[in-house]
């Protein structure tokens, strides 16, 4: 089993959560508020096309319409043995989510500068889930801010090892 997840590229963490995407600039541009995990309504051709391993959550951000969670812009691409049953990429998808999370999510989400994107997208026990969050935009300066902050932290662990280093010596 180690064999397949390296040649997928798939990471199981022991809890059965295999990972499928990530999208990783959205911790850099968004502050991130709150998570939630939720399930996909998918077709057959997209959870074949998911087990391979192939999608992109970078334009994709959540829209809440008549009470109903609904994922839009990923990109899971057309799955290659499909025939005329085949999903189109950038389909809207719904999201199975409970009625709370979605009025909560859809009060916050109308505050100025809320948003709802994806974070990372994988196979839970078999399922596939897409962990979303609700998020505020970050400012030029406030990305630079904790840039400045995760370099002054990075800086005073190497003095701490650093200083340990020498203290074995």
């Amino acid at each position: 089993m180690a064999k397949a997840n390296k040649k997928n590229n798939k990471k199981d963490d022991g809890t059965g959560r295999k990972l499928i995407a990530q999208h990783k600039k959205a911790r850099h541009d968004y502050l991130i508020l709150d998570t939630y995990e939720c399930g996909l309504v998918l077709t057959g051709t997209e959870v074949k096309s998911l087990r391979q391993g192939r999608a992109s959550l970078v334009d994709g951000f959540v829209q809440i319409d008549r009470g109903e969670a609904w994922l839009h812009n990923v990109h899971i691409p057309e799955y290659a043995q499909g025939t005329w049953t085949n999903h189109s990429a950038r389909r809207k998808r719904k999201l199975l989510l409970h009625r709370l999370e979605i009025d909560k999510l859809e009060s916050k989400s109308q505050e100025t500068s809320h948003t709802i994107v994806p974070l990372s997208l994988y196979f839970k026990n078999g399922r596939a889930k897409v962990e979303i969050a609700l998020a505020k935009g970050k400012k030029e300066y406030d990305k630079r801010q904790t840039l400045r902050e995760q370099q002054d932290r990075r800086e005073a662990d190497r003095a701490i090892s650093a200083a340990k280093r020498r203290e074995r010596a």
